[in-house]
């Protein structure tokens, strides 16, 4: 198995756009959205309207850059304009830089770190990061709700048709322990379903953007993952095989004694790498919504599967209301040896 060369490039959102992505002229007149971009519910506490985007005359691109990548990925066809998908893209590489800009301000600084109800840490970095992203979203789409890992919804409305679901640092663990394997998680659903995911890792200056239907890059450089003939020749990554318990740790472990190398660490890092080609399997237990769903579209662009363990498409209808459930997660680079780890995780 071969491992392709991992491009990097600046880390400017605007050098972060799809291949598809829009040109900006200089006219006055400003951009005039469809009607599926702003709905009559207001999701955020000023009132805002279309006319508060202040973007200039865009001229699109037709989309080409399909899945026709060998794994037999289909385009799926989402109801929604080439344009509001690149639209929205621009404006999750403004998130994703606003975010790195407050986290590389405290990566490898003294802060205080709490701990939150389930015990796990959360510092000013992720309260702040979530905030500037949350402050642009507010701004540019008044209407769309979104749900962020620290604050949860943020919607006047219980429902809303498009919502953006945020994790500012994706392995809270590794940022105050100062390695640079965790990453800022962005995704927007459309009635339920994850049309846009990015994965930014901000002090190495990486970011992966899946869009459905579109193949994934890695700044701004399609990707994909690498074939692998068996599972007792793959590389497995989890974060941590202390996270596994009862029948989950059971399971696990009959995978991890069948692949070729077990490593652990790097959390949502592991599955970026798993789309570029690097690594074969990632397995993990107890993910919440927000923890996965950009991925989905990173590592299926990529050419890659990314299920439950019993093989199911990983989906979470967010909402006011709605419960956050905990998901098993299993991603892989190749659909034989996905469907080789389903069957040694017996988990039914």
């Amino acid at each position: 198995m071969q491992a392709q060369s991992l491009p990097m490039l600046s880390h400017s959102h605007s050098n972060f756009l799809s291949l598809n992505r829009c040109r900006i002229s200089s006219l006055s007149s400003p951009l005039a959205f469809p009607q599926s971009l702003f709905s009559n519910r207001n999701c955020s506490s000023s009132a805002l309207n279309s006319a508060s985007v202040q973007f200039n005359s865009i001229k699109m691109t037709s989309v080409h850059s399909s899945l026709s990548n060998g794994h037999g990925d289909q385009v799926v066809s989402l109801g929604l304009e080439n344009y509001d998908l690149d639209r929205f893209t621009d404006v999750g590489n403004q998130l994703a830089d606003a975010a790195g800009d407050v986290i590389r301000q405290y990566f490898r600084k003294s802060f205080d770190i709490l701990d939150k109800e389930d015990l796990s840490p959360v510092t000013i970095a992720d309260q702040a990061a979530e905030e500037a992203m949350v402050k642009i979203i507010q701004d540019n789409f008044p209407s769309h709700a979104i749900f962020g890992e620290e604050k949860g919804w943020r919607c006047e409305e219980d429902f809303a048709d498009f919502v953006w679901v945020l994790d500012p640092i994706d392995g809270t663990k590794s940022f105050i322990t100062g390695k640079p394997l965790f990453g800022t998680l962005i995704s927007l659903l459309h009635k339920g379903k994850t049309i846009i995911g990015i994965v930014d890792q901000p002090v190495l200056r990486e970011r992966w953007i899946g869009i459905s239907g579109r193949r994934t890059t890695l700044n701004g450089q399609e990707i994909s993952t690498r074939k692998c003939s068996q599972l007792s020749k793959a590389y497995m990554y989890t974060t941590s095989p202390h996270l596994f318990s009862g029948d989950a740790e059971v399971a696990f472990a009959r995978v991890r004694c069948k692949v070729k190398v077990p490593l652990y660490g790097c959390d949502c890092y592991a599955y970026a790498l798993l789309a570029s080609g690097f690594v074969d399997l990632v397995i993990e237990s107890g993910l919440k919504p927000y923890d996965f769903l950009s991925l989905i579209p990173v590592i299926e662009g990529a050419g890659g599967v990314i299920t439950d363990w019993e093989g199911n498409h990983l989906y979470w209808e967010a909402s006011a209301k709605a419960p956050v459930p905990s998901f098993n997660v299993l991603a892989a680079g190749d659909k034989g040896v996905h469907q080789e780890a389903l069957e040694t995780l017996q988990w039914h």
